[in-house]
């Protein structure tokens, strides 16, 4: 049985949870339980705090983990990445009050940094030849210049309104982060079929994401100018119509492009045009 290490709580855990579930890996609801077996498929879910997750996962506790790209760079564990799953997006940067002047990454030097982060900013500070003063806080990093314990900040930003918040501006983007699914690197062969198995459940719902089926009528004549700005997994589906001189048509269009497709599609002659959403595709 597979033992998949994930966060407690918050977005991650939301969003680790979501894909799960579509992936049609049933995990019982349970907020005071540290271990969850599945009832449908050889799967256990471990909860753990996120900075936990890289050791358990390296150490075997845990066969596999999905944590933030960023606690699995802190952490510098020897886990194998396994493949990024594309959500819990975010950054990590150095942020300074937004009334300063910023001539560079010279600023920082001798100043005193605020961060949860410490090894990634110390690398990234002996990268660039800057001797700063890494002031380690578990908490709300971005009072830290407010209350004069810092100069500046290296922090996670997502939407960048915290820092807005707190009279901050970020300068320098050290890193970017998403959610990881890392792996025992010495995980069991019969682990190994369970996680091939797992990773094509996987694939399949994100192959899905931002995807839309859609069906249309078009005009014999006008077919060929259709295809051409039909974007297709391989080719669109061409079938005909009751009516000699229509066929139907099926493709799958990304969600960025949908509209400008659709407003060619319909400058060419295609009707009835009905779309429906993608829950998972097979590729």
């Amino acid at each position: 049985m597979l033992r998949i290490a994930v966060q407690a709580k918050g977005r991650l855990y939301e969003e680790t949870m979501a894909l799960l579930e579509e992936a049609d890996i049933k995990i019982p609801s349970s907020k005071r339980t540290l271990l969850v077996q599945s009832p449908n498929f050889p799967v256990e879910v471990l909860f753990l705090r996120d900075d936990d997750i890289p050791q358990t996962v390296a150490t075997g506790v845990a066969d596999l983990g999905i944590v933030g790209e960023n606690e699995y760079a802190e952490r510098a564990e020897d886990a194998e990445i396994i493949q990024r799953l594309g959500f819990s997006r975010c950054r990590l940067s150095l942020a300074i009050p937004k009334d300063i002047d910023y001539p560079g990454l010279k600023w920082f030097q001798g100043r005193k940094i605020a961060t949860s982060y410490p090894g990634i900013l110390r690398r990234f500070l002996e990268k660039n030849g800057i001797q700063a003063e890494i002031h380690v806080i578990t908490g709300s990093v971005e009072v830290s210049p407010g209350i004069g314990l810092a100069d500046g900040i290296f922090d996670i930003v997502s939407s960048g309104s915290t820092l807005v918040s707190n009279r901050l501006r970020e300068v320098e983007i050290v890193m970017q982060s998403e959610a990881l699914l890392i792996g025992y690197k010495k995980m069991s062969g019969e682990n190994r079929k369970l996680l091939s198995e797992l990773l094509f459940r996987m694939d399949a719902v994100r192959a899905a994401q931002d995807k839309k089926y859609v069906l249309m009528n078009v005009p014999k004549d006008c077919l060929a100018d259709v295809l051409a700005v039909l974007p297709g997994m391989k080719s669109p589906t061409v079938m005909p119509l009751a009516d000699e001189r229509w066929c139907s048509v099926h493709t799958v269009i990304d969600e960025k492009s949908f509209w400008e497709i659709i407003g060619k599609l319909r400058a060419l002659g295609a009707e009835g045009i009905l779309v429906s959403p993608i829950e998972k595709m097979i590729v």
